[in-house]
């Protein structure tokens, strides 16, 4: 922020924070627009007053925005502003799916590199494939100019079944081709991955709760169940949340009729409470959930819910710890706010909302996570903070606690042997690319079981990698860390999400301690 506009700025959040709390406070924004209240000319007015007679040039949207911002910032982490610009892409994710022609892609020097066409996308249908270099749409030179992500995605996203040329580079034949696509509804996958550990375990990784996650879940549910699955591991590390009923749909699959899934609490108390229906398809089958400290939202709606009804085990580190409710609200001009309009609870009556300062809410979030690390929460059950008042119990008598994230029943240290410098990273992606670009077609006929049993037994490419570090003085320990993880970003090259999960299988602690669980 400009040191010289903060007065101004200041100024704009207090007036138009009394406009913003008028609106919030009758329930309904919608009521009020459009009304000439007196907030509404005070606010007119002095931007008015900005506009026509303050010394310097001022750009008025850019001051209101961030006005809006600063105020927000005050209430709570979770309420937030989403200038028009970005609302679009925001939307998007929410809503699981986007119009383009349906490539995942990277820029490889100054280049279009198809990592992958999306599955059922347009461009899959017209031969795109992984490797591909696109050097122009529509006429537009793609290459040589280091473009930003979102002049690209501006480029080859459009309206539904509207035309695009591009010209197509492909390295395995040397060749370059035109091909027009018709862009289309591409799907943002919620499931990374579903398959089976064994002959009894199924495993799904969740990525988000987006408006089309239910029945991509359901859908993986119902294949293993028809191969043979007795007991499932749900994956929520990392899954950031999303739609409450989205969660509640999931947690359905697994709880008996009229189970308690989670309940809201609004400002004026008003309390709306969900349950699980006899729909279930998976009510009897064992369960493991696995959870770390990025897991929030929704994917604590799923763990509390599992976990205060004695269903399944959740295993991993304490959950991220958001126990709020945000509804978006269209501010007119294209932009939004997304508010904090309840509280959610999990069945025994948890609030898992871990504590801010609504003085500074991102500061005393963003340090949440370094203050685990620094007081050995996530190397140490034992350093996992809990009050007695806060204490519940389940009702088969587990005890379960409030005030900040779900703490799981089986506890995994953080693994911090998987930890790769930064000069490693950026090479070992670098290289793992760049092996399979230059043999792909001796690759292409290999699978994921091949690849995890026969691939590089010798150590032949990874020796090649790590002559490059010969210099470095590398620990044994440190090289067998790097030949597995370019195995692991080699089939991630290879075969997507399926390569690079069914490889770092083995180095991966949660799922080892599910299997220990299994043994026992």
């Amino acid at each position: 922020m400009n040191k010289n506009n903060l007065p101004i700025y200041l100024s704009i959040a207090v007036v138009f924070g009394i406009l913003i709390g008028t609106f919030f406070n009758q329930g309904n924004s919608s009521g009020l627009i459009g009304k000439n209240t007196a907030n509404e000319r005070k606010i007119k007015r002095l931007i008015d007053y900005i506009d026509n007679d303050y010394v310097d040039n001022v750009n008025t949207d850019e001051l209101l925005d961030g006005a809006i911002t600063e105020m927000l910032g005050k209430l709570d982490p979770h309420s937030v502003y989403i200038p028009k610009e970005n609302l679009q892409l925001v939307t998007e994710n929410m809503q699981g799916n986007f119009v383009g022609i349906g490539v995942q892609f990277r820029m490889i020097g100054d280049t279009i590199t198809v990592i992958s066409p999306i599955k059922g996308g347009p461009s899959i249908k017209k031969g795109i494939k992984a490797g591909d270099r696109i050097l122009l749409a529509n006429k537009d030179t793609l290459y040589g100019k280091k473009l930003q992500t979102s002049q690209i995605m501006k480029a080859l996203k459009g309206k539904p079944n509207t035309k695009v040329d591009i010209q197509v580079y492909r390295k395995t034949n040397d060749s370059i081709f035109d091909v027009t696509i018709n862009r289309g509804k591409v799907n943002i996958k919620s499931v990374d991955v579903a398959y089976m550990l064994n002959d009894s375990i199924g495993y799904i990784k969740l990525d988000r709760f987006a408006r089309n996650t239910y029945k991509e879940f359901k859908t993986s549910l119902d294949n293993l169940l028809e191969e043979g699955m007795t007991d499932l591991v749900l994956d929520l590390r990392g899954n950031g949340g999303g739609f409450i009923d989205i969660a509640n749909s999931i947690v359905d699959e697994f709880l008996e009729d009229q189970k308690l899934i989670v309940f809201t609490k609004n400002n004026k108390g008003d309390v709306v409470e969900s349950f699980a229906t006899e729909k279930g398809d998976f009510e009897k089958g064992g369960l493991y959930v696995l959870i770390d400290e990025n897991s929030a939202s929704a994917s604590e709606i799923v763990a509390g819910a599992l976990q205060d009804n004695d269903k399944g085990i959740i295993i991993g580190r304490r959950s991220f710890g958001k126990g709020l409710v945000q509804q978006e609200m269209d501010l007119g001009d294209g932009s939004a706010v997304r508010l904090t309009t309840a509280r959610y609870y999990t069945p025994t009556g948890r609030s898992i909302q871990k504590p801010y300062k609504k003085e500074n809410t991102t500061s005393s979030y963003d340090s949440d996570i370094r203050n685990r690390y620094s007081n050995g929460e996530l190397f140490n059950r034992d350093s996992i903070k809990t009050i007695d008042s806060l204490k519940f119990t389940t009702p088969k008598g587990k005890t379960v606690y409030g005030g900040g994230g779900i703490i799981p029943d089986h506890f995994v240290a953080v693994d911090t042997t998987s930890y790769i410098p930064t000069i490693f990273f950026r090479s070992l992606n670098n290289y793992a690319f760049n092996y399979v670009d230059n043999n792909r077609k001796k690759l292409a006929k290999i699978t994921v079981e091949d690849f995890i049993k026969n691939f590089d037994k010798d150590n032949t490419i990874s020796d090649q990698f790590l002559s490059k570090f010969k210099d470095y003085r590398l620990s044994q320990r440190t090289k067998k860390q790097l030949r597995d993880n370019l195995k692991t970003l080699i089939a991630r090259e290879l075969f997507s999400d399926e390569g690079l999960y069914k490889v770092n299988q083995p180095n991966d602690k949660m799922l080892q301690k599910v299997f220990e669980l299994e043994s026992q």
